[in-house]
């Protein structure tokens, strides 16, 4: 077989794979392993859950695979949930493999007990083996097909194991080489009746493509939506019937859910030899000190002063060769124009160069740092993030599921607002939302990492610890404010997974970080770009110098506010110009002063020079994490109320940090 980039002439035929799991259970793992870089991301149509299809070949055949969103269960609790159900009905892909964790196997056969009931047939890849194996549990996977009726493949994705034995089966079952009897449970016999009459009197009106049976069992589980389409489908007397049986029977839900734990129990007792009692796995010995509140909290701080330090050590210097390089490429254009008009010398060496070109050598810093929270996510250890930070977002009425948006907004803050849909409490979610902008996102943490060292020196580190420290204490001190004052102190339960700890997929995690700076690297060539030749084009027009062009003279106006923080109205235009892309704070810097590294420490004082990094890591966020913002509250209230309270916030620290320093 063969993945990622392909050149070869493709079959005319292309099946259709859909892949789900629960989540942790390494689905992107076995999504990557199987279609490398041909694959794309976007969202699924009129919705902000991500999504990911991707192409691979085998023995001269191509496969489109489609991963769907990671969910527990296959009931419209969830945007998640729904997407999965109504891709695999309504898209009727040819195969769908279910991906679940050898170790929890438990838990994972529920959404395959679900994942039975539809149409689409059904692969079970038995993943995490190795995992299984270092926590003492035994799986047989020939015992378990039997007793399930479907393949199961035993895999250990993250170590490239069973890859090929699933393209194999793959093959086989869609040319029905291979025995597919699955063994389904439905539900208990004291409402099997029940389920029968449901059946009979809404067959004539259920719409395509969904079963009948499927229906009725949906039905008496009370599913919501698929309540509301029959509810449109038929005749009202005879949904009245037929909502009146439900209502009659509304304890048949327990008597579904018993006969799927009891078809489960029935699997385990045939499959899963459990460790002893007295063995204690690797999860739980590293889960003693890495969820204990002072060694957990003292090893997450680590985790993330770590980021820092690769990024100082590592990205910075490449940064600082690559600003170098880019430079030198600059002055050559330059040389090599010399012949043509002027503004467009500029345009290429202050424009592109000094704006577009320098916001490029933001990669090494990005890279290190999707580096690492890719390896923390891939290991398991986010959810122990989640875990510790509970008890200090529960002072917020928040929990720990909170955390993870908030940690995410580390590196993006649109996904990271797109991420409390996570959150089921509405004012939870609402508050989180609200909170995530004061995360330093990495565009703001880069350009913090190019103009620290230059003001600050070797104290830059600490400089940079100082200022995400506070940016997260203000985070703390205004989620209590709102908390206490806005949302009536209310307090919300947190019921989280911890997933066993397992080796990382080092594939996985090169693809998300590549796919970050792809994404990156897209906004530098529109968003970014574009603001540059805008800033270039106001700076240069009309008369070819900074001091009388258009910006020049809007800067010269504001200059009364600059004063207030120590900083020349040139910095203020870059820090306003932010606003489109964080990034375009150098790019503009580098647009007014060209290459600034050796003059640019001249012209602040330390003072300023804080100042002005206050105001950039609390400025009003890009005009992305804005259009997030507005999605997600639905409220242009408050969407204004967040701006208002980052502006003003911004503004005044820097100011009383400008002022006090002076003093001292």
């Amino acid at each position: 077989s063969d993945s990622g980039l392909e050149v070869q002439a493709y079959p005319a035929v292309t099946y259709s794979i859909a892949l789900a799991g629960q989540p942790n259970v390494g689905k992107s793992t076995v999504f990557n392993m199987l279609t490398g870089l041909n694959q794309h991301v976007g969202n699924w149509t009129g919705k902000t859950v991500e999504q990911k299809i991707g192409f691979f070949t085998n023995n001269g055949q191509r496969y489109e695979l489609v991963d769907l969103p990671g969910t527990y269960s296959l009931t419209a609790n969830s945007e998640e949930e729904l997407i999965a159900r109504e891709f695999i009905l309504s898209q009727t892909p040819d195969l769908v493999v279910a991906v679940v964790d050898a170790a929890t196997l438990e838990r994972n056969l529920y959404l395959v007990a679900e994942m039975l009931q539809l149409p689409a047939p059904v692969i079970v890849a038995l993943n995490m083996m190795d995992v299984a194996a270092a926590e003492g549990i035994v799986v047989e996977p020939q015992v378990l097909a039997s007793a399930l009726g479907i393949p199961v493949v035993p895999m250990a994705a993250a170590r490239n194991q069973g890859m090929q034995q699933l393209l194999d089966a793959i093959e086989k079952q869609l040319s029905n080489q291979l025995p597919y009897e699955p063994k389904r449970p439905t539900i208990l016999p004291a409402h099997l009746d029940v389920l029968k009459q449901i059946e009979e009197m809404i067959h004539p009106f259920v719409p395509e493509p969904y079963p009948a049976d499927w229906v009725a069992l949906k039905l008496l589980e009370g599913d919501d939506d698929l309540s509301t389409k029959m509810q449109a489908a038929m005749p009202p007397a005879e949904w009245k019937q037929v909502d009146g049986l439900m209502y009659k029977h509304e304890d048949a839900v327990l008597d579904i859910a018993g006969a799927r734990y009891q078809w489960i129990a029935r699997m385990i007792r045939a499959a899963v030899v459990e460790p002893p009692a007295s063995r204690v796995g690797l999860t739980a010995r590293l889960d003693r000190v890495m969820t204990h509140p002072l060694y957990g909290t003292i090893a997450l701080a680590s985790a993330l002063g770590a980021a820092f330090w690769l990024t100082y050590s590592v990205g910075a210097p490449i940064q600082t060769w690559l600003s170098e390089l880019l430079a030198g490429l600059g002055e050559s254009v330059r040389a090599g124009l010399s012949a043509a008009p002027g503004w467009l010398s500029a345009l290429l060496v202050d424009g592109v160069f000094g704006g577009l070109g320098m916001v490029l050598t933001f990669l090494p810093i990005l890279a290190i740092f999707y580096l690492v929270l890719g390896f923390l996510e891939d290991t398991g250890y986010m959810a122990r993030a989640a875990y510790l930070t509970d008890r200090w977002m529960h002072m917020m009425g928040l929990h720990g599921k909170s955390f993870l948006p908030i940690l995410l907004g580390f590196g993006c803050n649109v996904p990271a607002v797109l991420g409390t849909r996570i959150i089921e409490s509405k004012r939870a979610r609402l508050l989180t939302t609200l909170l995530v902008p004061f995360v330093p996102c990495t565009a703001r943490m880069a350009v913090v990492a190019v103009l620290a060292p230059l003001f600050f020196g070797a104290a830059a580190v600490w400089v940079t610890w100082g200022l995400v420290v506070g940016n997260i204490l203000l985070l703390a001190g205004l989620g209590l404010l709102l908390h206490r004052f806005a949302f009536e102190d209310e307090h919300v339960a947190f019921i989280m997974e911890l997933p066993l700890y397992h080796l990382p997929n080092f594939k996985t995690i090169g693809l998300y970080v590549w796919h970050n700076l792809v994404g990156f690297l897209q906004k530098a060539g529109t968003v970014i770009l574009l603001a540059s030749l805008v800033v270039w084009g106001l700076s240069y027009f009309p008369t070819g110098e900074i001091s009388t062009s258009y910006l020049g003279v809007f800067g010269r106006w504001l200059e009364p506010v600059g004063s207030l923080m120590g900083l020349p109205w040139q910095m203020l235009i870059a820090l306003l110009t932010s606003v489109a892309a964080k990034e375009n704070t150098i790019a503009t810097i580098g647009v007014l002063y060209g290459d600034f590294s050796a003059s640019l420490p001249t012209l602040l004082t330390p003072a300023a020079a804080l100042a002005m990094l206050v105001f950039q890591m609390l400025f009003i966020p890009c005009v992305g994490t804005i259009a997030a913002l507005k999605a997600e509250t639905r409220s242009w209230k408050w969407t204004l109320f967040s701006l208002a309270i980052m502006l003003a916030l911004s503004f005044g620290l820097a100011v009383a940090v400008y002022q006090f320093g002076r003093l001292i």
